[in-house]
């Protein structure tokens, strides 16, 4: 029994190499796409069986690459491997495209393979020295064109801190081209585009943006308060590209470095100092700055006058009729007059009415010692639940000092309490130059009256 089954897997056996012998040849392997990064190595499988005597071919569009064992190509990175497997070494972008493993008989059966080679991204910057200048007003273009597969994007930044640290930087849209308009000075600095394609690491392309503009000034202070034998110090900052050229005046005549005057610059700052102040540095300063663009000025006034009378007083009176006023004015020799105007305001929930000026002249207090001089007196004859309001002048050696601000307070009683969100200026919208000018015609005609 056991010799029959022996047999009878021998015939079986038999019969079916004679069937795979007539079948004729056939792909073990399928066909298959790859995708492969360049510089890599990629093999393409061709597994073929029954092939016998035919012959079988690699091709690539009409280009035969390989027939049997025979390279054909010339490109040396192609071979053999295993039979009939393709391998290419150092993949190339012009390696892309359809492989066909073909076997050479009248059925011309092939299998083919689609390679897709991945490229990171490489990028072409315009303009190509990565600086670009134009006025303000002005518009300017940067420029990143990208290559690679996939077909990169390109997002644009503008740069506070180096790209990948932080993600504070600006980001300005996506697209090949930046398009700045109606530029201003701050858009001046360095911008960067990120080509990114998700092969290996995103690409950045950094750009200096200089916009060009005048001169531009301002100053710390347009009023300097000093006296004879100290030091005043004059600053002004100055915003200019390209850099300008700082010049200092006293009354229209440029000034050079002394013994007592010194001018430096730290950046955008510029200082004059005028140690150990004599008669004839009192006067009006120019800062002027110059450029290839244009030319701008702010003017400083040295002065030993007193500087505008700070009230210290509480809005709020603790009596009804009387009022304590306290005010304190820097100045470094003592002072010689001060004068307080003050008048009654009629308030309601639609206006206010101002009374007219009381004209008061204090006594001039006795030498402080020191720069600040401080100075109170006492109004009399008050009307109870009234708004008043005031102004103080100072005088020295050298003249009177500006105006002081209007200040309000109010008494207790009467019919009206008011608040300290009520007491607010009438002229809280004036600038200070024009109420200046309206109080003194003030005082002018308050003087008149005595």
């Amino acid at each position: 029994m056991e010799i029959y089954w022996v047999l009878l897997a021998a015939v079986f056996i038999a019969a079916q190499a004679q069937n795979n012998r007539n079948d004729g040849p056939r792909f073990l392997s399928r066909g298959h796409s790859f995708r492969t990064v360049v510089g890599d190595t990629l093999l393409l499988p061709c597994q073929v069986q029954n092939l016998g005597s035919l012959v079988l071919l690699w091709r690539r569009g009409p280009a035969v690459l390989t027939a049997a064992s025979l390279m054909v190509t010339r490109d040396e990175r192609f071979r053999l491997v295993d039979g009939y497997n393709l391998q290419i070494t150092d993949v190339g972008p012009q390696d892309a495209g359809d492989y066909v493993c073909q076997i050479s008989d009248r059925v011309a059966r092939d299998q083919v393979h689609t390679v897709e080679v991945l490229v990171p991204p490489s990028v072409r910057a315009s303009p190509e020295s990565r600086h670009a200048a134009a006025r303000r007003g002005g518009a300017a273009v940067l420029e990143c064109r990208a290559a690679g597969n996939p077909v990169p994007t390109v997002t644009w930044h503008k740069l506070v801190i180096p790209v990948f640290q932080n993600d504070t930087n600006t980001r300005l849209g996506e697209g090949p081209q930046l398009q700045l308009s109606r530029l201003e000075r701050g858009h001046s600095g360095r911008y960067a585009c990120t080509v990114d394609n998700g092969v290996g690491a995103p690409l950045v392309a950094e750009f200096q943006l200089q916009v060009l503009y005048p001169p531009e000034i301002t100053v710390e202070r347009s009023w300097v308060h000093t006296g004879e034998g100290f030091r005043a110090e004059l600053l002004c900052t100055v915003l200019a590209d390209p850099p300008a050229e700082v010049t200092w005046y006293q009354n229209s005549f440029p000034l050079s470095a002394s013994e007592r005057v010194t001018m430096s610059a730290r950046g955008n700052n510029h200082t004059l100092l005028i140690a150990n102040v004599q008669p004839e540095d009192f006067g009006n300063y120019s800062c002027v700055a110059d450029n290839s663009l244009g030319r701008a000025r702010q003017h400083v006034e040295v002065s030993g006058r007193p500087g505008p009378a700070r009230f210290t007083s509480a809005p709020l009176a603790r009596a009804h009729t009387r009022y304590l006023l306290a005010f304190a004015v820097d100045s470094y020799p003592p002072l010689d007059e001060l004068r307080l105007l003050y008048r009654q305001l009629a308030i309601n929930e639609s206006f206010q009415q101002p009374g007219r000026w009381h004209d008061v002249v204090i006594p001039a207090p006795e030498p402080a010692g020191s720069l600040t001089h401080r100075v109170t007196h006492e109004l009399r004859g008050l009307q109870p639940g009234a708004v008043y309001e005031a102004i103080v002048q100072a005088k020295n050696r050298y003249g009177w000092n500006e105006v002081s601000d209007i200040f309000q307070f109010h008494t207790l009683g009467g019919t009206h309490t008011a608040h300290a969100d009520e007491l607010t200026p009438m002229f809280a919208a004036t600038s200070r130059p024009q109420l200046a000018s309206s109080v003194l015609l003030a005082l002018i005609y308050a003087l008149r009256l005595i």
